[in-house]
């Protein structure tokens, strides 16, 4: 047996949205790789189709799969109140929510307080929801999904460049580190959202999944990461879904690094973070100059990732009631200006 299936499989019913590359379906496949009994209910889906009595097909679909465990993803709103309350009575029941917010809305809260535990993706979350009156509220990343985020065997002349961006397009935040970037490499931005951007932002394709990211992952030198709004830069560990899944893809990762990221990935070893944003630009450089630094720096990430940050290993936390460990990173601006200082010095070593 593998040392993370459980000795005691449980029954657990994932209320959510469908689709092979959704996180929904990453759950699912976490689940089963601990051992556990699973069901996935689309329920949009069900939602398009019956409208007010999707939730009665929906309790219908959890009863028969007699789960002692429910767990929703922020798609369950769509149920009514009474089968909301129905499918997590004498369940346990947690809710995994993986945007980021600036204000806690309704549908959200609503979920949080019908079940047991909700877990957040990045720390500043938890006093959000705590606020608005949820119970339980604690820290979960997001993960890899080691099916589906894995190195391509192969890419396309097409997906060739120095440096690659797959993400959103409705956050001109991000427009003004992809402008310089773009102004000293050959940048390929791809994504939802781009119609209508600058013309000197090169975006060349939409939305990229399954296959084709780690298609474009391996076409690319460098996948950069960026904040999409100005407050993120004081989040604490709060690291993008795209990080995961280029880590899991064997790419080289460069980031913006925030307080405590580096108890998820240590910079220079599994990636290399930038802090402030101009320093981007000097470290893609520095390492377009040093493929077998980044190289090394892809696989150790890959494998740091395997061993420590998959779905398996969040959903045997989440199971068990427990959040994401942190350890406490409080310093005084000058004792976080000595470690930049060192981070920095640190990467510009490997």
């Amino acid at each position: 047996m593998n040392s993370r299936e459980a000795a005691h499989p449980r029954r657990v019913v994932v209320l959510g949205r469908g689709g092979s590359h959704r996180t929904e379906a990453a759950i699912a496949r976490g689940l089963r790789a601990l051992g556990h009994h699973v069901r996935l209910i689309d329920v949009p889906r069900w939602h398009r189709r019956l409208g007010a009595r999707a939730g009665r097909l929906v309790r219908w679909r959890v009863d028969g799969f007699e789960p002692d465990t429910v767990i929703l993803t922020r798609y369950a709103a769509e149920l009514d109140g009474s089968s909301l309350e129905a499918v997590v009575h004498g369940r346990r029941s947690a809710l995994w929510f993986f945007d980021l917010v600036t204000q806690a809305h309704q549908r959200i809260i609503r979920l949080g307080h019908a079940v047991d535990q909700m877990f957040v993706t990045c720390p500043s979350q938890t006093d959000l929801y705590r606020v608005a009156g949820v119970d339980w509220v604690g820290f979960l990343p997001q993960a890899v999904d080691p099916k589906v985020d894995r190195p391509a065997r192969w890419t396309r002349r097409r997906y060739r460049c120095e440096v690659s961006f797959v993400g959103s397009g409705h956050y001109p935040y991000r427009h003004q580190l992809l402008r310089d970037v773009a102004g000293n490499f050959k940048l390929q931005i791809r994504g939802p959202g781009w119609a209508g951007a600058p013309e000197d932002l090169p975006v060349v394709g939409g939305s990229v999944r399954g296959p084709q990211f780690a298609r474009v992952v391996r076409g690319a030198s460098v996948s950069i990461g960026g904040h999409a709004v100005p407050n993120q830069r004081s989040e604490r560990a709060c690291a993008s879904n795209r990080m995961w899944k280029i880590l899991g893809c064997g790419g080289f990762y460069l980031g913006p690094w925030v307080e405590g990221i580096d108890q998820l990935a240590r910079g220079g070893e599994h990636c290399v973070w930038y802090d402030p944003a101009d320093e981007a630009v000097d470290l893609i450089r520095y390492y377009l100059r040093k493929p077998d630094a980044r190289a090394a720096i892809a696989q150790a990430g890959r494998r740091h990732a395997l061993e420590r940050h998959t779905y398996a290993h969040r959903l045997a936390l989440l199971l068990e009631g427990q959040e994401y460990p942190l350890e406490a990173t409080e310093a005084s601006a000058s004792e976080n200006s000595s470690h930049l200082d060192e981070r920095e010095s640190d990467q510009t070593r490997v």
